[in-house]
């Protein structure tokens, strides 16, 4: 079994081909951190730990002077018994008291994995790909439980890691503080790696020395957030992208979260992930429990391509579901940036015939399809069709691109209301807010109560209506603000921080309920383009709109930062108009089709202006896609060139079977008499023979990685190519 219990040194073994993940029972009760990291056959724990007095340390065991929980590598520690670094959990009890001792009670290794209730997780498909652990501990004199569950796969280099509290105790207790998980590195030479942006700006590389103190990145937006994506790296110094060691950490969750990395004196490193516990107190009473979300851990001894590649098969395979979780996606067509919201009927069909006549697969009608909805200050909460724009209704616009062997897809928003809206007027109420407080906008909208049964009930039933009331084959679901005035009208005073929590909850419910209810339906989530592009939201809905910045040149950044984390497939990515309207930038439409390319491939602009050279254009990349969508799509990344570092960008796919690779290479700033360049490939089979576009001479695949792919000299700005290597 990969989970092993050595009873004589109290020791746990957690491992698989590649990786091992080790703890040990110290005094009969502490949970201590031994090791995690490359496969290791034969550990003595004393070889790990070393207990020593220090000056200032509090020591907990009278009969051992030398040991001290401030200096012990932990598993989930706690603040006030002697360890004076950030905690991975805090609890109030009635009378105001923090301080807890959770000890060792029992454990239970079991064969497969359990879901959380409630939560999106990673699974399994057979009992035989994972095996876990739940440690127990025990605070006897609070009559509180918590349950430490590590899984590990035995074909993937991850362990998730979660947490849940089980009062058995008689008077209720607060929770201030919940990580999904905590982990104690024994060094602290390490670089940190986290994504930053902002909207149009998403999932920036931002990598940097550890230092002494804390350093964390955290939302409190309610959601995932464009600012920080819910994911953070340790890397060895000089790991690069095929070398060194990687801890990678991402949390399945869309909501406030918190990843903090502190460095203590003695150079020692914990890393922790979970629930924000900025304005978040959930109140626990006796006989309930609380689950945290799961953390999934990867570690990498190839650098951070192997982190990401681990990540990507995770997230593909299983913690993304339904039926497209292993099909292609159509290629669409989405009429905002062609129209906004000054559309009709007409207009629709006219961007739909030029679609059908380029070899688009898929229309997606976009905001503005309902109620009053001319702009942005009205009808969100009114899910009625307007039959000004749209007299024959979405049935009639769906049976429309029926005919034109066409699917029809749909935009929403279902998580916002607008002040002018029948809803809004009918329930006041069931928004986000304060009492007596003002209830601020963004983008003339204000949030849903999600936490309330009555909204996700009213919105399960509204949706459905919707999607059964066409043949809707596709849903983008929208969410363009974030949360302020957080507070419920549904809750207690007393209970008025779950609010944030709970509303994620409602969200999944209804998440969960949905895709059950219309597994046809390809669900991608949007939030103002990827203001919510997390493994929670992708458990649910397999693709996420990447950003709103459709600018190639951006994409770049973006695409390549996403690229870290989260696969091709989950990415949605549309060559828009220019000048682009989020920059004003002009570039090729060669070009901006080559980085929508490389992920699910649609169009968003006027198709029925574009010039007959631009037409033709498109129809090859099409045409072009379709050869090569099943290995960018499902292929394992190998990122070569990054935008972050020069005006050159290269990244590649590999098939499993190395039989064949798709390498995209692009070209923002030309340079005047440029040096000759050889682009290095990844992945390949050494021995292999290979042909490139199918070009008369083959390469040895080392002749390809080691001396390069030899690229044409570029004389203009915003240049792409894209080779297609086949075995010979």
């Amino acid at each position: 079994m990969p989970i092993e219990w050595n009873e004589g040194d109290q020791v746990f073994h957690l491992y698989n081909s590649n990786i091992s993940y080790l703890m040990q029972i110290v005094h009969g009760k502490y949970l201590a951190h031994l090791y995690w990291g490359r496969r290791v056959q034969v550990l003595q724990p004393i070889s790990i730990l070393t207990f020593k007095g220090r000056a200032f340390s509090p020591t907990p065991e009278p009969a051992d002077t030398q040991f001290s929980l401030d200096t012990l590598p932990q598993e989930y520690p706690a603040f006030g018994t002697g360890d004076f670094r950030e905690p991975a959990y805090q609890l109030r009890t009635r009378d105001g008291s923090t301080i807890t001792e959770f000890v060792y009670d029992s454990h239970e290794i079991l064969k497969g994995k359990r879901p959380l209730k409630g939560l999106p997780s990673a699974y399994i498909e057979d009992e035989s790909e994972a095996d876990t652990l739940i440690i127990t501990m025990v605070d006897s004199m609070l009559g509180i439980g918590v349950n430490l569950n590590y899984t590990i796969y035995r074909d993937l280099d991850v362990i998730t890691r979660s947490v849940s509290f089980e009062h058995l105790g008689s008077h209720a207790i607060e929770l201030h503080k919940c990580m999904s998980m905590s982990v104690d590195f024994h060094e602290s030479d390490w670089d940190w790696l986290h994504l930053q942006g902002t909207w149009a700006r998403e999932r920036h590389i931002e990598r940097q020395p550890l230092h002494h103190g804390t350093q964390s990145i955290s939302s409190a937006r309610g959601a995932s957030s464009h600012q920080h994506n819910p994911f953070v790296a340790l890397l060895a110094k000089g790991a690069n992208e095929e070398h060194g060691d990687v801890y990678g950490i991402s949390l399945v969750y869309s909501g406030n979260f918190q990843a903090s990395i502190e460095v203590d004196p003695l150079q020692t490193t914990r890393l922790s992930i979970g629930i924000n516990p900025f304005d978040f107190i959930w109140l626990l009473k006796p006989g309930e429990t609380f689950q945290t979300p799961e953390a999934l851990m990867v570690y990498s001894s190839e650098g951070l391509g192997g982190m990401s590649r681990t990540f990507h098969k995770l997230l593909r395979t299983r913690v993304c579901r339904g039926i497209y979780r292993d099909k292609t996606r159509p290629i669409l067509i989405n009429n905002w940036e062609a129209a906004y919201f000054n559309f009709n009927e007409k207009k629709i069909k006219e961007i739909a015939d030029a679609g059908e006549n380029l070899g688009i697969e898929l229309f997606v009608l976009d905001d503005g399809w309902f109620g009053y909805r001319n702009n942005d200050k009205s009808s969100l909460g009114d899910w009625v069709v307007n039959k000004e724009k749209l007299p024959n209704g979405l049935a009639g616009l769906a049976d429309y691109m029926r005919k034109k062997n066409m699917k029809f897809g749909l935009w929403v928003e279902p998580e916002m209301v607008s002040p002018d809206s029948d809803l809004y007027r009918k329930h006041p109420d069931w928004c986000l807010h304060v009492p007596g407080r003002s209830r601020t906008l963004s983008r003339n909208q204000l949030v849903l109560d999600l936490s309330r049964e009555e909204v996700c009930d009213f919105l399960l039933e509204t949706l459905t209506n919707i999607f059964t009331s066409a043949p809707i084959s596709y849903v983008k679901w929208d969410m363009n603000r974030n949360m302020t005035e957080v507070g419920s009208l549904g809750l207690p005073p007393e209970r008025q921080k779950e609010t944030a929590h709970r509303y994620m909850l409602g969200l999944y419910w209804i998440l969960e309920k949905l895709t059950q209810r219309f597994p046809q339906i390809l669900f991608e989530s949007c939030s103002g383009g990827g203001g919510r592009f997390d493994p929670g939201m992708l458990f649910y809905m397999p693709q996420t709109w990447t950003s709103d910045d459709t600018d190639a040149v951006e994409r770049l950044k973006i695409q390549y930062g996403t690229s870290i984390v989260y696969p091709a497939i989950t990415m949605g990515a549309h060559v828009s108009d220019v000048p682009n309207h989020q920059v004003g930038r002009v570039t090729p439409l060669q070009m901006r089709c080559h980085v929508a390319m490389a992920a699910n491939l649609g169009f968003e602009l006027n198709v029925d202006k574009l010039s007959t050279d631009d037409k033709t254009v498109v129809r090859e990349q099409i045409t072009r896609y379709h050869q090569i969508k099943d290995i960018v799509l499902f292929g394992d990344q190998y990122r070569l060139l990054s935008p972050f570092e020069g005006m050159d960008t290269a990244w590649m796919y590999v098939t499993t079977n190395q039989e064949q690779a798709v390498v995209f290479y692009y070209k923002t700033l030309a340079t005047p008499n440029p040096p000759f360049f050889h682009l290095k490939l990844r992945g390949l089979n050494p021995k292999m023979k290979y042909k490139v576009n199918n070009g008369e001479r083959p390469f040895y695949g080392d002749e390809l990685m080691k001396i390069g792919l030899s690229m044409p000299l570029i004389k203009k700005d915003y240049t792409s190519f894209i080779f297609h290597i086949e075995a010979n």
